[in-house]
């Protein structure tokens, strides 16, 4: 479906509606936001993606090498801290739309993100002397570092995720803020600026899993972390370089729409018993609703909350004739963020295996064959940069030949629907789990042939290009779920929760992971019972890897089809 909202002429007067400039003035179209300040905002998005990934893809190496960890403990510490840092937007985004504006979250979420990483380096600063110190004294007891500096590592690590959950869910919807969908020509560029967007997150996760998983694991992790610091300062110069062509948006309704939304929720409770009388639900018919809602078309999801959130429109004892409880206004707003509940929770599959790549995939790379001439080895790390690569080079050709070529076909701006994008890639993942179960069988045949299978530490003779398969297709699926999610979320909430659009789709990701830690968890412990191997046992060789890919695949391919029953009667919203 077409979801640009345009009226009248393709080209509207200079002035945009609710939109103001930096100076506080009516924004001009011709000097303020589209690509001309989207570059700014890509840019410092660039250089965030480059920081959380130099600290995401290695962490794990770090956790089970200087911190001394196993596998499964550094894969749910991985998992759990990855999932927070994917949940707290939820928390940023409520306090950014709320309170203090998506501009300000964004200042103050970027400073706190240069001091977590500032306390990072700190961090690798005491560990590295505390085991220098031990090497110099000789001492044959082990070197694992103190407790306090332990918690410190993760205070620091979690500084860190707190300032992604202000910084990530504002960053991506003041850019698309900055494109105005009654305008033909910024409506098209709206949906174009989601797809470079993921191209310019892409880039800086592909420079930081080349480049920071090799200083890291062959230089420094002090000199790594300080890096990330530095370019994380030199982004948010080049963000606050931008100001003076923003368009900020200026807010309808001085209630917080959080409050809105739960006091529906509130009254709807305290009337759940209450039956309308007819004429109070013909009233309500009569009403005109919101520009951006059409809620109440969603005929399948409809049926379980439309009914209870209208009971929110009636006074407390069941008289809808002389007043209601909420406006039809609040009501279709807490609808439109509760309808979008079905699509949220069919990607949760996805969610999981975007969980594997910085954990699993990783530590299987560490026991295969590495070398690169002579020499010369590969971090395992740096294996995830084919998956940003190959988002850098599909990106543009869905951009530039495969939507064109649709948008004659279908006639929708962005050539396929948004719901069509993401549950195609949805299906590649799945695809994506059974070539890595096939690949990691072939690693685990090869251990048995070279009678390798008790000697964990030793490089099977398997070339790591193999795991490369996996990658490709994770970053072809990443290009059309990943993009397609933040696009949904951000276009079907409504104006002023925008930010939580973008939260909800990064939730996937945080929920994801840490559900896979639970799967990992619960599946470690019953499969390791009566002294068996657990599909997860620190000798990937006795390990049972390929039948967590299995479960994954079956998982995905469930959730699919869920997907695809809710998605084939969902109803865009006509505005937002």
């Amino acid at each position: 479906m077409d979801n640009c909202h345009i009226s009248g002429a393709s080209s509207l007067d200079d002035t945009v509606d609710g939109a103001v400039d930096d100076k506080g003035d009516p924004a001009k179209r011709s000097f303020s936001g589209a690509w001309k300040s989207a570059y700014f905002i890509i840019g410092m998005a660039v250089v965030e993606r480059f920081a959380f990934k130099g600290i995401e893809t290695n962490l794990i190496n770090y956790l089970t090498g200087w911190l001394g960890e196993s596998t499964v403990a550094a894969a749910a510490n991985v998992n759990t801290w990855s999932g927070t840092s994917t949940l707290l937007p939820l928390l940023g985004a409520s306090i950014a739309d709320s309170y203090l504006g998506q501009y300000r979250t964004i200042v103050i979420a970027s400073v706190t993100y240069i001091l977590g990483l500032g306390l990072l380096t700190l961090s690798a600063v005491l560990t590295s002397g505390s085991s220098s110190n031990c090497k110099n004294r000789n001492k044959t007891t082990s070197c694992s570092p103190s407790e306090l500096q332990v918690f410190f590592f993760f205070f620091s690590l979690y500084v860190v995720a707190i300032a992604q959950g202000g910084l990530k869910p504002c960053l991506q919807a003041f850019g698309a803020e900055q494109f105005d969908q009654r305008d033909q020509e910024e409506c098209k560029a709206k949906s174009s600026f989601f797809n470079w967007w993921y191209f310019g997150l892409a880039g800086g996760a592909a420079v930081s899993y080349l480049i920071m998983s090799y200083i890291e694991e062959n230089v420094s992790w002090i000199l790594g972390f300080g890096i990330l610091c530095l370019f994380m300062v030199l982004g948010l110069l080049l963000f606050l370089f931008g100001a003076r062509t923003y368009r900020y948006s200026i807010k309808k309704d001085e209630r917080s729409p959080f409050v809105r939304i739960g006091r529906v929720f509130v009254a709807a409770a305290k009337n759940w018993k209450t039956t309308p009388p007819v004429e109070a639900t013909e009233e309500v018919a009569q009403e005109n609703l919101p520009p951006h809602q059409g809620s109440n078309q969603f005929k399948l999801w409809s049926l379980f909350y439309g009914r209870f959130l209208n009971k929110a429109l009636l006074l407390p004892g069941g008289s809808g004739e002389k007043g209601k409880a909420c406006s039809l206004s609040d009501v279709e707003e807490a609808k439109a963020v509760l309808r979008l509940f079905p699509i949220w929770a069919t990607c949760l599959a996805y969610g999981i295996v975007l969980a594997q790549p910085p954990t699993l995939f990783t530590k299987q790379g560490t026991t295969l064959d590495r070398s690169i001439g002579s020499g010369f080895h590969i971090p395992a790390a740096s294996l995830q940069f084919f998956r940003a690569l190959t988002v850098l080079i599909f990106i543009p050709i869905y951009d530039r030949i495969f939507v064109p070529i649709a948008r004659s076909l279908t006639r929708k701006p962005s050539g396929i629907t948004m719901l069509q994008r993401i549950g195609t890639g949805i299906f590649l993942i799945a695809i994506t789990m059974v070539i890595a179960a096939l690949v990691e069988l072939k690693r685990l045949k090869t251990a048995e042939e070279y009678e390798l299978v008790d000697m964990p530490k030793t490089t099977l003779p398997m070339k790591v290009w193999w795991l490369i398969p996996q990658f490709i297709f994770l970053g072809i699926s990443d290009s059309f779920t990943s993009v397609g999610i933040q696009e949904f979320f951000c276009d079907q909430m409504p104006n002023e929760l925008r930010s939580v659009g973008v939260s909800l789709q990064l939730s996937i990701v945080g929920l994801g992971s840490l559900l896979s830690t639970s799967l990992i968890s619960v599946i470690g412990k019953i499969t390791s019972g009566d002294g068996r191997d657990s599909w997860f046992s620190d000798n990937l060789n006795r390990a049972h890897l390929d039948y967590f890919y299995w479960l994954l695949a079956g998982l995905t391919a469930i959730g699919l089809a869920v997907y695809l029953f809710f998605a084939k009667s969902y109803i865009y919203n006509s505005t937002t």
